[in-house]
Order: C-alpha cells, then sequence, then structure tokens
C-alpha cells in the first residue's frame, strides 16, 4: 500500500501534536514515555514518507518545545528534536537500504 507524501505529511502534524497534548497534561510526568512515542512517530513516518527526513522531523518533534518555550519559557525543551532527528533519519535509512536490496 503506497501511501502519498502529502498525507505523511500530515500524519507527523496530527502525531506530533497529540504527543505533545499528551507531554503538556497536568498528571503526565514520563519524559522517556514522551521520548519514545516522538522516535517511533518519527522513525515510522520517515519510513512511510521515504523523503525529506529533516522535515518530518521537525514536523513531528516541534509541537512540545513550542508548547514549553511559549508557556514556561524552557529552552531545555529543545531536546525533543533530537529523537525526532534521530527517528526520521533511521526509518528514511531503512527504507532506502530495503529498496537498495531488491
Amino acid at each position: 500500500m503506497k501511501i502519498s507524501y502529502r498525507i505523511s505529511l500530515i500524519l507527523a502534524v496530527i502525531f506530533g501534536l497529540i504527543i505533545a497534548w499528551i507531554d503538556s497534561r497536568p498528571h503526565w510526568d514520563d519524559t522517556g514515555i514522551s521520548v519514545l512515542m516522538v522516535l517511533l512517530a518519527s522513525a515510522s513516518i520517515g519510513y512511510i514518507a521515504n523523503k525529506t527526513p529533516w522535515l518530518i522531523a521537525l514536523l513531528v518533534g516541534t509541537w512540545i518545545p513550542l508548547y514549553c518555550i511559549l508557556l514556561f519559557h524552557n529552552f531545555g525543551s529543545l531536546l525533543a528534536l533530537v529523537p525526532a532527528f534521530i527517528g526520521a533519519f533511521f526509518g528514511y535509512f531503512i527504507k532506502k537500504q530495503i529498496i537498495m536490496d531488491k
């Protein structure tokens, strides 16, 4: 099943917003789960999109820092972009490796 690139970009934004919403809940205090969600979401969409993994990483991972910077002036939350970039490039390179092996 082939998913278009535009749909993968929309999915990246939706997943990023959902993860940021979960992370912003008052009683949610589990950074490890949030990091894992960002990593898995960006890796799976990076695999599906098959191009521009940097854009996928930004679309998934930018919402948590945006929320934390605007409301709490917490610039340390920019570290949420690291697992987003790792995941997106990992998914992208796995897809490229599978295509090259065929």
